[in-house]
């Protein structure tokens, strides 16, 4: 008995304490969006580095909600602009298809496709667009779920589709994120 005591006594003050969601806080330019950590990294990152990333979201968040995959490019720009890295050697690009095309569209649109609401993604879209984010419309998404250019947030740009906008953004040096 006095075994299994000790054994559970160890076990509790050993295990390891995780920080969890409070060790996430507010990044320098885009305030409510993209929560980072403060890390100590083994990986520097070299002074000029330039960051040409695309994103690729093909889903759609929840009626009114933020679409987390939205929230994971302010994170991108939040947390290496903590860590260092220039504004201007940000580049990034987004290229929305299927049911996440729908996240960057107005509230006239966004509402008849989610229960009426209103895009919650709007102003993050803006304060990506503001900060240099391009933003790419699947064409052949767009045709499928009836959305036209008029229904695109402002700085979001219609493409042929997902496939092309993929394509010319690798073409101009940006690479995929995989997350």
């Amino acid at each position: 008995m006095r075994f299994i005591l000790s054994f559970f006594a160890l076990l509790a003050f050993s295990t390891p304490a995780f920080a969890g969601p409070e060790a996430f806080h507010d990044g320098p330019l885009i305030p409510g969006y993209g929560k980072i950590a403060t890390v100590k990294s083994d990986q520097p990152i070299p002074a000029e580095m330039v960051f040409k990333v695309r994103f690729d979201i093909s889903k759609g968040a929840k009626a009114g909600e933020v679409n987390r995959s939205l929230d994971t490019v302010a994170r991108f720009i939040n947390m290496h602009l903590a860590a260092g890295v220039k504004p201007e050697n940000i580049q990034l690009a987004v290229v929305l298809h299927g049911q996440g095309a729908a996240d960057v569209t107005k509230d006239e649109y966004y509402g008849t496709q989610k229960e009426h609401a209103l895009n919650a993604n709007a102003p993050l879209v803006a304060a990506l667009i503001a900060n240099g984010t391009r933003f790419y419309v699947c064409g052949q998404s767009a045709a499928y779920y009836g959305i036209e250019n008029e229904d695109l947030l402002p700085g979001v740009q219609m493409s042929l589709s997902a496939m092309t906008a993929h394509a010319l953004l690798n073409a101009e040096g940006y690479s995929l994120n995989p997350f």
